[in-house]
């Protein structure tokens, strides 16, 4: 894979190849130099180590969206129980978001601190068969900010993926901030070195999110990181009491529908807006336990099953 940096013109041929600062689309750049003195194509000396450590995690998914607050965290936490479901399973959700980390307080496990063995890091278990790691375990206190420049969040991404003692997982899903830069240049680096990997797209229905998404499958597309669908959330709102559907955001250019048909790839689910699985969320609470026949438990659990069937055809 050709790593592109963050501020590069959009045709960059990436730092790896060949004509990395000589191709026509590096006129004018600020990484021209560099890239042509072939300084960035140095190996990275934990990569093997990285490998290593991934090579017993069989599926990697990354929760991509572009826009904050389209319900990425929720997303990751609520497909890794649904995927966990399956006691034959084992499930691990890597949370990269250095400066909002959600999945302790998401999974209910904030007041968990990471211990260290000869082998790594021991993620949290929240239960026997779902596991997760976040920078929010490392923390003081839940209200301490992590006030880091990128190569430090670079390097706090390696630590995750080449420290922690994951043990044998089926599915690893890892929780993103928004945006196509530091940590996403990382993490698909780092994970694209022992594949499979592929991204769940989330979005919401209205313009302002789809801009931000759009971005998001290009930088896929740019780093050939399969896209396994989109699932658009908050499509609707349904009152639990008098059971009327409203269009909160209105999807006045057609939502995740005509942006899956736009990009050529499956809409895997429109979820509704449910204010009991922000409750959940806020509670750490199993929402697909607690309530499992509700609108949302049961995309939440349709969408992990496309998310199995993609990897079963590969």
């Amino acid at each position: 894979m050709d790593s592109v940096p963050e501020n590069a013109p959009e045709h960059c041929p990436g730092t790896d190849s060949d004509a990395a600062g000589k191709a026509s689309a590096c006129a004018g750049c600020p990484n021209q130099n560099i890239c042509a003195s072939g300084e960035t194509k140095a190996p990275d000396p934990d990569i093997d180590a990285v490998k290593e450590r991934l090579s017993t995690i069989k599926h990697k998914i990354l929760i991509l969206s572009g826009k904050g607050g389209v319900g990425k965290s929720t997303m990751t936490a609520m497909l890794a129980r649904a995927l966990a479901l399956d006691d034959s399973k084992e499930v691990g959700v890597l949370d990269i978001d250095i400066c909002g980390p959600s999945q302790p307080r998401v999974l209910g496990a904030e007041e968990e601190k990471v211990h260290s063995s000869g082998t790594g890091w021991s993620p949290i278990y929240v239960s026997e068969n779902l596991a997760v790691m976040s920078i929010g375990f490392l923390l003081n206190s839940p209200d301490d900010a992590v006030i880091w420049r990128g190569p430090k969040k670079n390097g706090m991404i390696k630590q995750f993926v080449r420290d922690v003692d994951w043990g044998s997982l089926d599915y690893l899903l890892v929780d993103t901030p928004p945006g196509t830069s530091d940590e996403h240049l990382s993490i698909t680096q780092y994970l694209s070195a022992a594949p499979p990997v592929a991204a769940v797209i989330v979005t919401t229905p209205q313009e302002v999110a789809l801009l931000d998404v759009r971005k998001e499958i290009t930088f896929c597309r740019k780093v050939n990181i399969p896209i396994i669908g989109i699932v658009e959330n908050m499509t609707t709102f349904v009152c639990p009491k008098c059971k009327v559907e409203t269009a909160i955001f209105p999807a006045t250019t057609g939502g995740g529908t005509q942006l899956a048909i736009d990009a050529e790839l499956p809409l895997l689910g429109q979820l509704v807006l449910d204010p009991r699985v922000a409750r959940a969320c806020d509670n750490g609470t199993n929402f697909l336990l607690d309530e499992p026949d509700a609108p949302a438990s049961l995309a939440f659990k349709n969408v992990a099953q496309k998310i199995r069937e993609y990897f079963e055809t590969q």
